[in-house]
């Protein structure tokens, strides 16, 4: 059966699941189903498919890889059942259980090759890998040409051996097949089909060496390859090897085993051993109660650092660097006022980056500041916004494990750099929360969930993935997915797209709205504060300790930054009398008093600057101050004092001699410092993909709808119709879009009015299929072909 044919004769549920598995397939849409065919059969198609599959799965392509022409169902099930029959079985667990990436159930160990071979031919037909009846089942176009060494065996003899002489092909063909007809190359694949008596004539050397390459890889290195030796003259093993064809130059230097040989030295098996079912993981038990509050505390943690980090951001931004990025010192200082290690704080400030929280913005050099986005952020519940940053980090392509290590150039990776995408980055941490979402309640150990990987997707392995993969499970602890190595109920729902914000709500720690004021100035908050005491609290005071009760301690230059910020001192004490569950200490009100009485006393404005109180005595006290001689200090008048240094610069050193002034303007008003006021222009975050394949069903039944209109047009091959008479249709743009929804939704067709590239006035005959990015895609019958129409082109749409 041609695979064409076998496309066009699926049914229109089998083509939905089809371009749903393989979404590639249908951008754009092609114009008919032979261009779909062709476009699953090229390389770069075949290759991504074949990415996806799992060993069992990949293990029945490769089998049918290597056999030619098409192949029973009977055949194929003795071939791979011989694999699984010699395999190991699994080290506990419970081998029925489903494979993390989903799909049905394999069969269990010791129930030989069914249902395991069903459910993966269902899978390969579904993906148009495999098609064909079950007694003539034949690979889908271009999958031979993507496998390289199929099951670790090497090319077929004729294609070993094409580029040798052919003289050099006649004499082996005399050597191993004399008497026989045909050329050289034919002869000699002739021989090699069947090579029991030629490995049997080898010496024990040359048959261990033929064992080596047995099992793959197939190739070797031998130096001058390319000799030309004889029965007669062979003098070494290699040599006897190559005399008989066993071996086949591939290069000056390098050799390989034909497949035929092959399969003869692995005694007809394609595969020494299979598992049918991915292997146990392995690991500790959890609770998965204490495993889902634990999560929830390290969810509710996680928030908090991306809040308290744009806090911080907005009063002190960091520059950016020329070359991109977060200077090193500034991540460092980051981290010790976060009081996390630094590789949790560039978690934290690549998740708030990816989410658009933070920016980069703030003038010419650059600073990265707060968005406006922060902004809606930060008034959601806790568990909302913790989906929020929680989702971002699953499907951002930025890795922020990288931070501190050096790139190819040596030059080292800055948090907030170009330099840390990996496209594969979303998949492997998705890949490997779902091996965690198989073992609910296990905290699997990393070589665990690396074999796991390994099973499922035994084409993307390599150095990069397993470092990816090292980084997901840490960081899915810190951000609150996982707890105590095992996933969370809430982490569940991430990734399945379920509501997670609900199953963590009731997990989190309810704020409390009150601290206990001590007598040593310090003030302890029992549990974690409402957002709004928390942001007045840390302005008031300087956090000293975190942990299960945050301690915050009062001191004169925290009274001092927040009267800055506009607070009298009647309101700080209200404030703290209001939110505390102690008394008042005497020695607090005491120090609130008393920086309030100094604070303000100074005026400094611009002259330079100049120094304004009204008080003579401490004006003669500052000029008297030997500290103050770098300022230049002249005394203009009884109360005011002129100074060369400009306003900033003064206020901060008569701070740093014990004084409390304020800057005030040129109209004698005091300058309140508005601390969180600082903000730039948002970036788009990360785009969280709705389903597993990235296609909406609506999209693939249009796309289907398409395909078989185009199909149906391109056998029929009518000729275009003619619009129908009378005026173009027009009418409003926000009518037009329902229009074409609902034609969309309903699979009719629709006229419409079109201007073409010239601005005149056309109508066409449509059967949309799809909308987006502004284009819409359909077939036109008035051109017979499917096209893509610029939705703001589109004068109206009128029914049939």
């Amino acid at each position: 059966m041609e695979f064409t044919e076998w496309i066009r004769g699926r049914t229109d549920g089998q083509l939905r699941a089809l371009v749903s598995a393989r979404p590639e397939l249908i951008t754009p849409v092609p114009a008919h189903l032979e261009g779909l065919a062709s476009r699953a059969g090229s390389p770069s198609a075949v290759g991504r498919v074949l990415d996806r599959l799992d060993r069992f799965t990949l293990a029945v392509v490769e089998t049918l890889a290597v056999q030619s022409g098409p192949v029973p169902k009977e055949r194929l099930r003795e071939l791979v059942g011989a694999a699984l029959a010699t395999g190991p079985a699994p080290a506990g667990g419970d081998p029925g259980a489903a494979p993390a990436g989903g799909g049905a159930r394999p069969a269990k160990r010791g129930a030989g090759p069914e249902p395991a071979l069903s459910t993966a031919l269902g899978k390969l037909c579904d993906l148009a890998l495999v098609y064909g009846p079950d007694d003539a089942l034949e690979l889908g176009p271009g999958v031979r040409k993507v496998l390289e060494d199929p099951a670790g065996l090497g090319p077929r003899a004729v294609d070993a051996f094409r580029h040798h002489p052919p003289e050099q092909l006649d004499e082996m063909a005399d050597d191993v097949a004399p008497g026989t007809q045909g050329s050289g190359k034919e002869r000699l694949a002739a021989a090699l089909a069947d090579p029991a008596a030629l490995v049997e004539a080898v010496s024990p050397e040359a048959k261990n060496a033929l064992d080596q390459l047995a099992w793959g890889p197939p190739t070797g290195r031998v130096p001058n390859a390319r000799r030309e030796v004889s029965l007669a003259s062979a003098r070494s093993p290699i040599e006897e090897l190559l005399a008989r064809g066993l071996l086949a130059a591939t290069g000056e230097e390098s050799v390989t085993l034909p497949r035929e040989v092959g399969l003869y030295l692995r005694g007809g098996r394609v595969h020494r051993d299979l598992l049918a079912v991915p292997p146990a993981l392995e690991g500790a038990s959890r609770d998965r109660e204490l495993a889902d509050r634990t999560a929830a505390g390290q969810a509710f943690s996680f928030v908090r650092s991306v809040e308290e980090l744009c806090e911080r951001w907005s009063v002190e931004p960091p520059g950016v660097l020329r070359t991109g990025g977060l200077g090193v010192r500034d991540l460092k200082r980051t981290a010790a006022e976060l009081d996390l290690p630094e590789w949790v704080a560039a978690l934290v400030v690549e998740v708030a980056h990816a989410a658009g929280l933070i920016a980069a913005g703030g003038g010419v050099d650059g600073e990265w500041l707060p968005t406006s986005g922060y902004d809606l952020w930060r008034v959601k519940t806790t568990a909302d916004r913790w989906v929020t940053v929680a989702a971002t980090w699953l499907h951002m392509d930025r890795v922020p494990g990288l931070v501190g290590e050096r790139d190819e150039r040596d030059r080292p990776l800055n948090a907030l750099h170009t330099d840390l995408r990996r496209a594969a980055a979303p998949g492997v941490r998705t890949a490997t929360l779902r091996v965690l979402a198989a073992a609910p309640g296990l905290a699997p150990s990393r070589d665990s969930v690396l074999e796991r990987l390994a099973w499922e997707q035994p084409r993307r392995r390599g150095p990069l993935r397993e470092q990816l993969t090292e980084f997901a499970l840490r960081e899915a602890e810190q951000v609150g997915v996982t707890g105590q190595g095992a996933l969370s109920g809430h982490g569940r729902a991430l990734i399945e797209g379920a509501d997670a914000a609900g199953l963590l709500a009731p997990l989190l720690p309810d704020p409390v709205d009150h601290v206990l004021l001590q007598a040593d100035l310090t003030a302890v908050a029992p549990g974690p504060l409402t957002s709004e005491l928390n942001r007045w609290m840390t302005l008031t005071a300087d956090v000293e300790s975190k942990g299960g009760a945050t301690v915050y301690r009062f001191s004169e230059g925290s009274i001092r930054r927040a009267l800055d910020a506009g607070h009298g001192a009647e309101e700080l004490l209200s404030m703290l009398g209001r939110h505390s569950a102690t008394p008042m200490p005497q020695g607090l009100s005491y120090l609130v008093t008393d920086v309030a009485r100094r604070h303000g006393r100074i005026r400094v404005g611009t002259a330079g600057a100049y120094i304004r109180c009204d008080d003579p005595a401490l004006l003669d006290q500052i000029t008297a101050d030997r500290r103050s001689a770098a300022l230049r200090l002249r005394r203009l008048a009884p109360t005011v004092i002129a100074s060369r240094s400009s306003r900033a610069a003064l206020v901060d050193s008569l701070r740093a001699m014990g004084y409390s002034p304020v800057a005030e303007s040129l109209d004698g008003d005091v300058i309140i410092s508005q601390l969180d006021s600082r903000r730039t222009e948002g970036v788009a975050p990360v785009r969280v993909v709705a389903s597993a394949n990235g296609i909406d069903p609506d999209v693939a039944a249009a796309a289907v709808r398409a395909l078989r209109a185009g199909d149906a047009a391109h056998l029929a091959r009518r000729e275009p119709v003619d619009a129908p008479n009378g005026r173009v249709p027009r009418g409003p743009a926000t009518a037009t879009i329902s229009a074409l929804q609902e034609a969309i939704k309903q699979g009719v067709r629709v006229w419409i009015g079109y201007l073409d590239s010239q601005g005149n006035a056309t109508s066409r005959i449509l059967e949309p299929a799809r909308m987006e990015g502004g284009y819409l895609t359909a077939y036109d019958e008035t051109r017979a072909a499917v096209h893509r129409f610029a939705l703001h082109r589109i004068t109206g749409v009128a029914g049939l």
